[in-house]
């Protein structure tokens, strides 16, 4: 048998026994004894930090820049709909059915392979580390924000999501915005009081008309969603003197999380908290080495609109890896197997074309 089939087969082999065990966000800790033990079964010296599993290549030289390898093996809970079992590592018609298989397991199993391959050669002009790590799914503090100061100086990473193998050279930022307005409290019959729906909808509708006026060429404009709306009121027949909503907004790099917090402040009356600010655009410069081996190869570079554990990166990051991010976290979730094979192939060819980092 030769590398690349073995690399295929165990990949294969590895995907299917992670989608056989739960692993939730915070809940990692099966999946995450499963990739120790399976990096040690092939002489991969493996450590382990809570939930998250890593490894250095065998001639590891501090005098050499490192690169990282990420992906993550946490998953969201199992949307409605499923007709296949999402533990089940179902094969059939070409695809890998089960949950995270694409989102991020294969990421996972194909740089892993890649890892490999590489792990014992001993003139590589730079080092690298592999990082599965946990709670990507909710940008939690236990996963690749707890690790990395573990790890030493990281020069920059692959990050794998499904990307189709395309270069995601650059992400939106996230900011999470609860928003509560005030009125005040009456008897609906008798049409007292001030309603606090009513306020609050001015506010709703500014966030859906507003356009912030500069667009970035990878990332298009700032976007803005009003995702939920409540009242603490339970009585039909009283005027609620609260009302409250959380707007989601996706930001370019042509804006800071605090410039648009002020330009919100300055047109929503009412108490505006955001939930976090350090989820930041992210980009990788088009003439980094990752880019450009990735250019030779004929991949294609692009702006996503999601997040991953990038943009918690203080280094440049290239987001790449086999699947579809359209498959994320719906029901029946899959990857193809000449995804799995393929991805593989790439994330070799891709390390082996940069010189230098």
């Amino acid at each position: 048998m030769n590398e690349q089939t073995q690399l295929y087969e165990e990949a294969l082999d590895l995907l299917r026994q992670m989608i056989r065990i739960p692993s939730f966000s915070r809940e990692e800790a099966g999946t995450a004894t499963l990739l120790e033990n399976w990096l040690q079964q092939r002489g991969i010296p493996a450590s382990r930090a809570g939930n998250n599993v890593y490894a250095r290549n065998l001639h590891f030289d501090d005098g050499k820049p490192t690169l990282l390898l990420n992906s993550h093996h946490d998953t969201v809970k199992p949307a409605s709909g499923y007709t296949t079992d999402p533990f089940g590592a179902l094969i059939m018609d070409g695809k890998l059915y089960g949950l995270g298989s694409n989102d991020a397991g294969a990421s996972v199993v194909c740089l892993t392979a890649a890892f490999r391959h590489f792990y014992a050669m001993p003139d590589l002009p730079y080092n690298l580390i592999l990082a599965l790590t946990a709670e990507e799914e909710i940008s939690g503090y236990e996963g690749i924000v707890a690790l990395l100061p573990l790890l030493g100086r990281i020069d920059c990473a692959l990050v794998g999501e499904p990307t189709q193998m395309q270069m995601a050279v650059a992400e939106r930022g996230l900011m999470v915005l609860d928003v509560t307005v005030k009125g005040q409290s009456g008897h609906a019959a008798r049409n007292e009081g001030v309603n606090a729906i009513y306020e609050a909808l001015t506010a709703v509708t500014w966030f859906r008309n507003y356009h912030f006026p500069a667009a970035s060429d990878l990332l298009g404009p700032v976007s803005m969603q009003v995702t939920s709306i409540h009242t603490d009121n339970k009585a039909h027949n009283v005027v609620p003197d609260t009302c409250s909503f959380v707007v989601d907004i996706r930001i370019n790099e042509c804006y800071t999380h605090e410039a648009i917090l002020a330009t919100v402040q300055q047109h929503v009356s009412g108490s505006i908290t955001p939930r976090s600010t350090r989820l930041r655009s992210s980009n990788i410069a088009a003439q980094h080495p990752l880019v450009q081996a990735g250019a030779a190869m004929g991949l294609r570079s692009y702006g996503s609109p999601t997040l991953s554990d990038k943009a918690l990166m203080p280094f440049p990051a290239l987001k790449i890896g086999p699947g579809d991010s359209a498959r994320s976290h719906t029901a029946d979730e899959y990857i193809r197997l000449d995804e799995l094979a393929s991805g593989i192939d790439q994330y070799i060819s891709l390390l082996g074309r940069v010189p230098h980092l």
